[in-house]
């Protein structure tokens, strides 16, 4: 029986701007299956990166639950959901967010050291050999091409051996070209390593990668899709 990873129930988030009231998610369930590739679309202002950031423990609902690995993130304050997002939810984002003083292969190890975790230096030898930037652990960032760096930022993820991958507009900042292949990449390592993937995209050709898609709008999931 496949094992549910995610599931929200009744998930809403309201922000308070000046005198009004903005609902970015209004009462969401939503569950995703362990080792599943999902991809959220939906248009801009939707709730589709206020999903995953609930669901990746970055952000708090207003209401409801989200249940990750077992784990209620809805219970937990802050100090449990920065371990938390340490040690089960790799993200990846459309911009990168390497540390441009740091060379590729300490950018990698970072959010290990920083929870005073052991560098699996075999695993992460594995990671760059596959994503075709063994060459290039001793450059900075800014050495790197766009693709490269999404490429590094996908080791990063995957090297805390997480529960989850989260990626929010991975392909943001790339072309057309650079963009397949980082996603083709980061499906082919998921499937790899036995992750569950959860992109947000707002281009249907990257969704339709996906083995399931689901549309955001107005802060609620579209039924019967």
């Amino acid at each position: 029986m496949e094992k549910t990873i995610v599931k929200t129930k009744s998930l809403s988030k309201h922000y308070h701007v000046h005198a009004h009231t903005v609902i970015a998610l209004d009462g969401v369930d939503f569950e995703v299956k362990e080792r599943e590739f999902v991809s959220i679309i939906g248009k801009s202002g939707c709730g589709k990166s206020t999903l995953l950031h609930m669901i990746g423990g970055l952000d708090f609902p207003t209401s409801g639950t989200i249940i990750v690995d077992g784990m209620d993130l809805s219970k937990m304050k802050e100090e449990q959901l920065a371990i938390f997002r340490r040690r089960k939810a790799g993200f990846i984002f459309q911009q990168y967010n390497l540390i441009p003083d740091l060379n590729i292969y300490d950018n990698i190890t970072f959010p290990l050291e920083l929870d005073g975790a052991a560098v699996d230096k075999e695993l992460i030898q594995e990671l760059v050999k596959e994503l075709h930037i063994a060459d290039k652990l001793e450059m900075f960032p800014s050495m790197l091409s766009g693709g490269e760096q999404q490429r590094a930022a996908i080791a990063r993820a995957l090297a805390i051996k997480p529960a989850i991958i989260l990626a929010d507009e991975p392909t943001g900042n790339l072309d057309t070209s650079a963009s397949h292949e980082v996603i083709g990449l980061l499906k082919v390592m998921a499937e790899k390593y036995q992750q569950t993937l959860i992109v947000i995209t707002h281009d249907l050709d990257i969704a339709q990668m996906a083995d399931r898609i689901v549309r955001l709008q107005d802060g609620k999931i579209e039924k019967g899709k």
